[in-house]
């Protein structure tokens, strides 16, 4: 489980497809302190590490990650938000993030507004019944707060902090990102949807 909260952002240094899965090394400040079998949240995708050397880790992408989210088109230097998994005991500073993204969705505007950034991003509308006016949702693995929502779009604000400590900073108008609902809302639409 993790909380929505990035702890660094990591490079890519390499992207190599093998027999229908990706393998991806990833460079980051807490490279070194990661050990194998260690799940660790890569732009909002839990993933499991399976080699490290130094300060890089290695990832493998199945085809079913792969279909689901953005983890396909990343490049060799692309920055992806870190965070690793929450130790029992600790502060839950986000929301319960599973690290199972549900679905991508698109940047459509970016407003500047001095002392913070809002953007607007359009998804599915057989997805809008998961998001609620001031509700969670995680995008690329940050914890946010959704606002004004429309059954295609929904409206985040991005603080000085997180601009600068998160991949948000690189999102243009039209950039794809990982999206995953709120736990607890999704087993609450389930449960109504089968009553």
């Amino acid at each position: 489980m993790f909380t929505g909260i990035i702890e660094h952002m990591g490079t890519v240094k390499s992207v190599q497809e093998k027999g229908g899965n990706l393998y991806l090394q990833i460079e980051s400040p807490i490279g070194h302190e990661l050990s194998i079998d260690q799940s660790v949240a890569h732009n909002g995708i839990c993933l499991t590490v399976i080699a490290v050397h130094g300060d890089t880790h290695t990832i493998c992408a199945v085809p079913e990650t792969i279909s689901k989210t953005t983890i396909g088109e990343w490049l060799v230097d692309d920055q992806v938000n870190l965070e690793r998994c929450t130790e029992v005991g600790e502060r839950l500073d986000g929301h319960i993030v599973q690290g199972h993204v549900d679905t991508r969705a698109t940047c459509i505007s970016r407003v500047n507004n001095l002392s913070n950034w809002n953007y607007t991003f359009s998804i599915n509308i057989e997805f809008s019944h998961l998001i609620v006016e001031k509700g969670s949702i995680a995008i690329n693995g940050i914890s946010l707060t959704c606002f004004n929502l429309t059954d295609t779009s929904f409206e985040v604000a991005i603080i000085p902090y997180t601009y600068e400590h998160t991949n948000f900073k690189n999102l243009v108008d039209y950039s794809l990102v990982n999206i995953e609902f709120d736990i607890i809302g999704k087993y609450v639409a389930r449960m109504l949807g089968a009553g």
